[in-house]
């Protein structure tokens, strides 16, 4: 469905909003703001409710700490305090919250338990989370059921409190990222690294026939150094659900993953289970994978998008798909784009302190009971598609510093302003 104007009585709601806003946090205060799908408790308000557009969870729901960023995954959201404590909400079926409670889900952010040291970044997968501590090491939690946790062979299929990557002690990790059932870190030195199931190339590592010529199983059960990269010095990476894509140090962007490469129209479909380099972007510096597709933010700040696009989300005012990278326009034609997430299928972007959103509204009857749908991760108000990216209304004094888009729900870290 093609963008509509917004009607005069949600303009006035959201403006009513923006003041309650206003008068809550002090001036330089960074809060959260959540939005869409509310199943399980996701956006951490207390309750099942979805929500069209942006409701805000101050400190006061984080022992009245202030946040540094936040992590939407499948159907749970981690966030991680300025003082580095890490908070989740939401579905808890394979113990991706972290906490020592057996519920199978919260409604308002809870301490994860068993995280000593203080926590610098998080990754939320589908079902299963990471923390990186200040000094490097990396821990996880959630689902093991394809070796995603990279805690070897003899882990459980399912793991509920923060463990340490021993097999990584020694190494220090300043990234990862989760995807459904496959994990990608990147080291100190440059280094990148993948786990989990890779039946469809994601990790990076080259197939090795069988017996009669048939692929033994690609899954890693512990963290492997993905050898096409090594010498590149890779310094962002984004997981999808089947691809993975990097930016090297010199700006060079990465992809790997059939199905990913399948749907650019370049190289050679059978080298797809190791990385590709996509040498028509401009220097990079920003990734991030969706499901099915990708968008990278060049160091001019210009943002390109590729791959499948049913529901809009490339955000180029069309739903066909696109084989190469495509520069999304719109309102970034007089501003720069300083990040980009994406989720299953919708995409969100900061730009000069806004959050713009498109693609998948959660219409269409999907996850619709009683003719009610619980989308609305755009944030607009409504459950329909934006096929041009659109800019979300948090009202006045209120800057946009971090986005994180998870399976069907949105989160943005905000500063209040003078």
């Amino acid at each position: 469905m093609a963008n509509s104007k917004l009607g005069i009585p949600l303009l006035r709601r959201l403006r009513e909003t923006g003041t309650r806003w206003m008068s809550s946090p002090a001036a330089g205060t960074r809060f959260a703001a959540l939005w869409g799908n509310g199943d399980y408790g996701r956006l951490g308000f207390g309750n099942l409710d979805s929500q069209s557009t942006p409701k805000p969870l101050f400190p006061s729901s984080f022992r009245d700490q202030t946040l540094k960023s936040i992590a939407c995954g499948g159907a749970h959201t981690l966030f991680l305090t300025e003082s580095g404590q890490v908070f989740a909400t939401g579905l808890n079926d394979f113990g991706q919250l972290g906490i020592s409670d057996s519920s199978s889900y919260v409604t308002e952010p809870v301490l994860v338990s068993g995280l000593e040291k203080e926590i610098v970044q998080i990754s939320a997968g589908y079902h299963h989370s990471g923390a990186i501590t200040v000094d490097g090491e990396l821990y996880v939690w959630g689902r093991n059921s394809n070796g995603q946790l990279g805690l070897g062979k003899k882990a459980g299929k399912s793991v509920c409190i923060p463990t340490k990557v021993e097999l990584l002690s020694g190494i220090s990790i300043k990234m990862v990222a989760l995807a459904s059932e496959h994990s990608v870190a990147v080291t100190d030195d440059g280094d990148a690294l993948s786990w989990g199931g890779g039946d469809s190339g994601q990790l990076g590592h080259s197939g090795e026939a069988g017996i009669l010529g048939f692929l033994k199983s690609k899954s890693e059960y512990v963290p492997r150094r993905i050898k096409k990269l090594e010498g590149c010095k890779v310094k962002k990476v984004s997981a999808g659900l089947l691809h993975t894509a990097c930016v090297g140090e010199n700006g060079s962007v990465f992809i790997f993953g059939e199905r990913a490469v399948s749907k650019l129209r370049f190289g050679d479909e059978k080298n797809a289970n190791t990385p590709s380099m996509l040498d028509m972007l401009p220097s990079s510096e920003e990734v991030a994978c969706g499901g099915y597709h990708t968008c990278v933010v060049t160091g001019a700040g210009e943002l390109y998008a590729w791959g499948s696009n049913e529901n809009g989300c490339l955000g180029i005012g069309t739903i066909d798909a696109f084989g190469l990278p495509e520069k999304v326009e719109g309102p970034f034609q007089k501003s720069s784009v300083d990040k980009v997430s994406c989720g299953w299928k919708h995409t969100a972007a900061i730009s000069e302190g806004k959050v713009f959103t498109w693609g998948w509204g959660g219409s269409h009857g999907t996850f619709s009971e009683d003719g009610q749908s619980s989308g609305g991760q755009l944030g607009h108000g409504s459950d329909v598609d934006y096929i041009n990216p659109t800019v979300v209304n948090f009202g006045e004094n209120v800057r946009a510093v971090q986005i994180s888009c998870g399976f069907n729900h949105t989160g943005a870290i905000l500063v209040m302003e003078d």
